[in-house]
């Protein structure tokens, strides 16, 4: 199974005071809202996402490189302009070679240096194109493929096993097809009729620009290629079932599997010996090895010469890379311009030596006290969802002994690793062109993974940098993570009350947390094994219950005659559900323990419920363009932004309370059509 991080996102005694502590003076604290975000001219019982955010997006036009833009964004971007000039610095200055300084200046300037790239043109790129050509057997393809990086038709790479998850072993997961979703080959309505006709243009210009003879029918060759793919693989719901997509095997097993590929060649060549495969989805990858055996070697070589093609353009010079973006930005995603070259540039340092960064960034912009005050709200955020889990009624006692069990055993990473990651083996030289260096880079981020094979699993890993805006939940290690970019405003504030943290970082931490509890991660134990740990009746009753929040984001129509898939945003959905009914019972379990004197009142006309959940839908504050809407829906597992906000709260009672929603209300559910899980 491909490893699914969930992303936005023994109980101490002494944790409880220091959280009454860090609260006590939160009554002088501001209250966070910025009255300026709202739109007073709609009512929060019309359409509360309008009402709380309408004048953030007034404020915030789309500009010409975004197709969406959001409370996300607009944090990533000032994060992003943060490390940005951490690394001019650098960028500015010699350092010794080798020096961990100057592979971030280096590779900075590499990306920013256009000039070159224009002059260099394709001429990057001919040697691995020629090396194409010139493959004259199935044997050599074979071979080429367990060396190649730059292309092929699945992924591998090293991971936990799901079923020990204290052992790293080799997984294998579908690919090779370049838009990702195999409905975009497969659905028949005009809009996605529009996508394939402008693919089959995009790819005939890339073969154009390369200097390729009958490029037309050579993109033709790769969408037939790519549809048949696309046909054999998982769509988006079948990939979120961790059971479907585990199926762990010996290498004879594999060779008997899919006999069209010399198994014990290829690893040779990846330079590894594994001891056994995790094999995701075996109806693409016997699809793969017939694909193999059975198509022309020349239409082959074809689609592979695409594949590259198409992975370095935006890497080369500013004709290709416009190329690139005129299909994946303008068309898919409805994006007028590209993003200006320093973001780009800052953007390929964070991803290549991103904790390197990392470190920069925490020393300069991560306090210390924010730490510690996440760390109390973590802490009673996991109290909550506890209390949550003992009273309710449709679970058994001994399944809830297992989750409460697997509650107190999360792992809490917040702010950034306790061990930094080793870039020394990692060789950026400005002598080479910049995408040879970025080739070089993905090679090292193979070993560095492929390293880990058949070894214990380092609990100590990180699995986003300091730097990123998010945060993630991981099943096999059961652990929540929420790196230092997300603790800022509008998520975190450390000068605002505690009715707006736990209203915006909280519930993202509860978010996290529920996410060790939804449709996937219910199915892993407190250790991070796939193990069913319920009894027959609870985990009957547990689906009917999610059923109600799929059908209700079925139901909700995103664009004109285009729903949202609530099956595929199934377990975001739960996880917003849950972040926010277990951070409203903290804050009010963290009320309730202050004397009366100390307790939040109204502030600017709001009471502290009000602010909570204001809090929360300013987070999803965003414009998005139609395109990126029709975008999304396919590939998203996460609920559109005000989705996030009208979808989830007609679900949580305490938001009728706050708001006086009644059943005149266009927002209004019946109560027995709301999710009740936890």
């Amino acid at each position: 199974m491909k490893k699914h991080y969930f992303s936005l996102f023994t109980f101490h005694f002494s944790l409880l005071i220091m959280a009454s502590i860090l609260s006590a003076c939160s009554s002088q604290r501001s209250m966070g809202i910025r009255t300026a975000n709202l739109d007073p001219s709609v009512t929060p019982q019309e359409d509360f996402y309008q009402y709380a955010c309408g004048g953030w997006m007034n404020q915030n036009p789309l500009t010409a490189e975004y197709s969406r833009f959001g409370s996300f964004d607009q944090l990533a971007l000032n994060n992003l302009k943060q490390v940005n000039g951490l690394i001019q610095s650098l960028a500015e200055h010699q350092y010794p070679e080798g020096s961990v300084e100057q592979k971030i200046g280096d590779l900075y300037n590499l990306a920013m240096d256009t000039t070159r790239r224009n002059m260099e043109a394709d001429s990057p790129l001919r040697h691995t194109l020629d090396e194409i050509a010139n493959i004259t057997s199935r044997d050599q393809l074979t071979e080429r493929l367990g060396e190649a990086m730059e292309f092929g038709l699945w992924a591998m790479y090293v991971d936990a096993d799901a079923m020990n998850s204290s052992m790293n072993i080799l997984n294998e997961a579908q690919a090779g097809f370049a838009l990702g979703e195999k409905e975009y080959y497969l659905d028949q309505d005009e809009h996605t009729r529009m996508i394939r006709a402008e693919y089959l243009k995009y790819i005939t210009r890339l073969f154009n620009y390369f200097g390729f003879t009958a490029a037309e029918q050579r993109a033709r060759t790769v969408l037939r290629m790519e549809t048949r793919l696309a046909e054999a693989a998982f769509n988006n719901v079948e990939l979120r079932d961790p059971q479907a997509n585990y199926n762990k095997m010996s290498i004879p097993e594999l060779q008997q599997l899919v006999p069209q590929i010399n198994w014990t060649v290829y690893f040779r060549k990846m330079g590894i010996s594994p001891s056994c495969i995790s094999v995701g989805q075996i109806r693409h990858l016997q699809e793969a090895g017939r694909m193999l055996a059975d198509e022309p070697l020349e239409d082959l070589k074809t689609l592979f010469a695409f594949q590259v093609m198409d992975g370095a353009a935006a890497y080369l010079s500013q004709e290709v890379y416009m190329i690139s973006f005129d299909f994946y930005g303008r068309i898919l995603s409805g994006k007028e311009e590209p993003a200006p070259l320093w973001k780009r540039a800052v953007n390929i340092v964070n991803g290549t030596l991103g904790e390197a960064v990392g470190q920069m960034y925490v020393k300069e912009y991560f306090p210390e006290e924010n730490k510690a005050r996440m760390l109390a709200l973590v802490k009673n955020l996991q109290r909550a969802l506890g209390e949550r889990i003992s009273a309710v009624t449709w679970m058994s006692d001994e399944t809830k002994q297992k989750a409460l069990e697997k509650l107190s055993a999360f792992t809490i990473k917040i702010g950034y690793p306790d061990k930094w990651r080793d870039y020394t083996d990692l060789r950026i030289s400005k002598a080479d062109t910049y995408y040879a260096n970025l080739m070089r880079a993905a090679r090292f981020e193979q070993e560095y993974s492929l390293s880990f094979l058949d070894k214990p699993v380092d609990k100590q890993k990180w699995y986003m940098t300091p730097q990123t805006v998010n945060a993630y939940y991981n099943p096999s290690s059961n652990e929540i993570c929420f790196p230092a970019g997300i603790l800022q405003y509008p998520f975190f504030d450390m000068s605002a009350d505690d009715a707006f943290n736990y209203g915006a970082i909280g519930v993202v931490i509860g978010h996290e947390m529920t996410h060790g509890f939804d449709d996937q991660g219910c199915q892993f134990d407190k250790d991070g094994n796939m193990i069913n740990w319920w009894t027959e009746d609870d985990k009957k009753r547990f689906d009917e219950r999610t059923k109600v929040m799929a059908d209700f984001f079925d139901g909700i129509e995103v664009a004109p005659g285009v729903h949202a898939n609530g099956q595929f945003t199934l377990g975001e959905n739960i996880a917003d559900h849950g972040g926010l009914q277990v951070s409203y019972q903290a804050f009010c379990n963290n009320e309730a323990a202050k004397p009366k004197n100390q307790r939040l009142g109204k502030k600017a006309g709001f009471t502290p419920a009000q602010r909570f959940f204001l809090a929360y839908a300013n987070v999803w504050a965003g414009n998005i363009r139609p395109e990126e809407i029709l975008q999304r829906t396919k590939s998203d597992p996460h609920s559109l932004g005000r989705w996030r906000v009208n979808g989830a709260l007609p679900h949580i009672g305490a938001w009728y309370d706050a708001f006086g929603i009644t059943p005149s209300s266009p927002l209004y559910l019946a109560p027995e059509k709301r999710v009740s899980i936890w």
